[in-house]
């Protein structure tokens, strides 16, 4: 039997403006994060779509009980981002026409891609989440502490369970296609569609948010545009000036960055087993809290309301 616990969660973004700059004191990561809430919408309603057109294709029972569970989780974490960028777009109303370009591009896959294609998708870029996310939840002081603590929570909730499904979707790709040369050959073009997404989104961001509240340029996470911009001001050409370009990760131990980027590599080699992956420390507090009822939903500041 499978061991996901489906958990549904609110974070009020309903009771009062959600800033776009959510932690100030990391612009850029605030910026990467509401990237991944535009991205998590459309790639988890794709994911709903494929495990539904999946489910007749599963023989054994016990993956069909962990691509259940696996959706469910998937389907309540959209609902959670979706309130999150209905936040944004209540605040910055020209984010919908941001928000709904991305979930285009994964309507699209769904139309025009296999289910077999978008099996290897999906369980390529799960497999990246639990290095990734390691490191962002191993320095959750500096990029989740200082923010906003309902988008701070909303994240926190979503990358332990992430954590906690890691194994899924290879689960369910090694029941229906069970090809790792195909997974691995269609990595390029996953990826590059991954990064067209966040692209279309961060460049939303810098059309429908004013630079003083985004404070940066959203599409400096791209290495590609920070070069292209510099090498244009530096030739003094035309360039259309969205902010200072610094990166997410740029005060984080440099050790702990090339230890996420060896875990991404290694979640595409044949045979990877993310159940043998190093997790973070803080997904065991956080499931050992939730258990003991407590309201992670306000991850920082739950005990201190509890007190008031």
């Amino acid at each position: 039997m499978t061991e996901l616990q489906v958990r549904k969660m609110r974070f009020a973004f309903a009771d009062y403006d959600v800033p776009f700059l959510w932690n100030e004191q990391n612009p850029a990561f605030s910026s990467m994060a509401n990237a991944v809430s535009f991205l998590a919408i459309g790639f988890e309603k794709m994911i709903v779509n494929m495990i539904r057109e999946t489910m007749p294709l599963i023989t054994d029972s016990a993956v069909a009980e962990e691509a259940d569970a696996f959706v469910r989780q998937e389907g309540q974490h959209s609902t959670a981002h979706r309130q999150h960028a209905n936040g944004l777009i209540k605040r910055y109303p020209g984010l919908k026409e941001t928000l709904n370009a991305v979930i285009a591009e994964f309507d699209s896959l769904t139309v025009n891609t296999s289910v077999n294609y978008r099996l290897a998708y999906t369980a390529d870029l799960e497999a990246t989440f639990t290095p990734v996310f390691k490191l962002m939840l191993d320095n959750d002081s500096t990029l989740f502490r200082p923010g906003d603590d309902r988008v701070a929570s909303l994240f926190i909730w979503h990358f332990v369970e992430e954590v906690e499904h890691r194994s899924s979707a290879l689960i369910i790709f090694e029941s229906v296609v069970g090809s790792d040369v195909y997974r691995m050959r269609m990595a390029p073009s996953i990826f590059g569609h991954v990064m067209k997404v966040i692209r279309l989104a961060c460049a939303g961001f810098n059309k429908h948010v004013p630079l003083e509240d985004r404070k940066i340029d959203a599409l400096s996470m791209f290495a590609s545009h920070r070069r292209k911009t510099k090498l244009r001001k530096a030739l003094r050409l035309p360039t259309e000036d969205n902010g200072p370009m610094p990166r997410a990760f740029d005060d984080l131990p440099l050790g702990e960055q090339l230890t996420a980027l060896v875990g991404v590599v290694r979640s595409q080699l044949p045979k990877h087993n993310p159940d043998h992956e190093k997790l973070p420390v803080l997904a065991d507090v956080w499931f050992e809290r939730y258990k003991a009822g407590y309201d992670v939903s306000h991850w920082y500041t739950a005990a201190s309301r509890q007190v008031n």
